[in-house]
């Protein structure tokens, strides 16, 4: 009977080493399965975008002898070829025709009266593109200073295009001629600089410059173009950066745009930067004067306690955060600040008569340097 019993324990244990083997290949059969679908998915994707890639980098039509007339105006930005191109049917994907400038670091790029045929390849495109046969001599030139807010910008353009700057800013702050700009550039004027308590949707997206213009009575439309070409071109370099910090346009530029009005050439814009991210980080409003100005429309050289309780959404003495959107335009080492902050534990900041600036970490030290640097 022992004997009968221990041949049943194993064959029951022989036949449950078989039933868990046949398991372990159906397993490995469906793992083997899953994997080969996943990586043929992935190949996939990989081969048809490499495909689309290399069939946008030929000729549209290597056999068409139809040239057309392509008209490159001038200030168009590498963007603005690229599309132009795209839509007279002579590059198959404008942003394929732009990374590849960018690639290849071509400029040089003049405007003028192109002829142009589907034929053409990208070298060739491009090296026709540097000849330019308008050479229209400059009419004028509009320089957007840094820090400087949109009501101030439209008194600018105003004085050196003959226009009315009431009427300048009234045309900015339309809702059809914004919605005109936002299908223009739809990655960079997005849905945020409508949002309810956004005082101007251009604020800060005019970026600082000089910018030439060649007609005598160009449209606040043209006017307003170049320099959002500049923007955005601007703004494009910083792509890569906004996705590791999850910025949009409208937030990096808000928070340049707060660097750039607390900054003085004294000071390091990134540490600047650096105490915003950390009130940020522990809660604490920012408490920037700017924004308070902001606020109340209006420039004084110095902001009364009283000011500070103004009720309004700009205001970071009340309010925790970034503001709204940004106060004024930014240049390139506010940006690069907002995105680059330096490594600190400040928490203050205190920027004196002589325009040095102090860094503190506490209440304390912030306190005892205002009796010494403000009267």
């Amino acid at each position: 009977m022992a004997s009968e019993e221990t041949k049943t324990k194993k064959d029951y244990m022989r036949e449950k080493m078989i039933e868990q083997q046949q398991e372990a290949k159906v397993v490995r059969k469906i793992v083997l399965i899953i994997s080969i679908v996943l990586f043929l998915v992935v190949a996939g994707t990989l081969t048809g975008g490499y495909f689309y890639i290399k069939g946008a980098l030929q000729p549209v039509d290597p056999s068409s002898k139809k040239e057309k007339t392509v008209e490159i105006p001038i200030g168009s930005s590498v963007t603005g070829i690229s599309q132009i191109l795209e839509e007279n049917g002579i590059i198959k994907d404008a942003k394929v025709f732009k990374y590849y400038v960018k690639f290849k670091n071509e400029s040089g790029f003049m405007a003028g009266e192109y002829a142009l045929t589907p034929a053409m390849t990208f070298p060739e495109i491009i090296e026709s593109l540097k000849t330019g046969k308008l050479m229209e001599e400059v009419v004028f030139k509009i320089t957007l200073p840094e820090g400087k807010q949109l009501k101030e910008i439209a008194t600018i353009i105003a004085e050196k295009a003959n226009l009315n700057s009431e009427e300048v800013l009234q045309q900015l702050n339309d809702k059809a001629f914004i919605e005109k700009m936002m299908q223009k550039y739809p990655n960079l004027l997005t849905e945020e600089i409508l949002a309810e308590n956004i005082k101007h949707p251009l604020e800060g997206y005019l970026f600082p410059a000089t910018y030439p213009y060649y007609k005598e009575d160009p449209t606040l439309e043209e006017i307003v173009s170049v320099m959002l070409d500049k923007t955005e071109e601007v703004i494009e370099e910083y792509s890569g950066a906004m996705v590791e910090k999850e910025y949009t346009p409208h937030k990096l530029l808000t928070m340049a745009s707060l660097i750039e009005e607390e900054a003085t050439e004294k000071i390091e814009r990134d540490q600047i930067a650096s105490v915003f991210y950390n009130r940020i980080d522990v809660g604490m409003p920012l408490q920037t004067d700017p924004t308070v100005l902001y606020a109340k429309g209006e420039h004084k050289e110095r902001v009364l306690y009283e000011d500070l309780e103004i009720d309004d959404p700009y205001n970071t003495y009340i309010n925790t955060g970034l503001t709204p959107g940004p106060i004024a335009n930014a240049g390139v080492s506010s940006i690069e600040a907002a995105l680059n902050p330096a490594d600190t534990d400040y928490l203050y900041f205190l920027a004196a008569p002589s325009g040095e600036v102090y860094f503190s970490k506490t209440l304390e030290e912030h306190n005892q340097l205002k009796a010494e640097h403000i009267n």
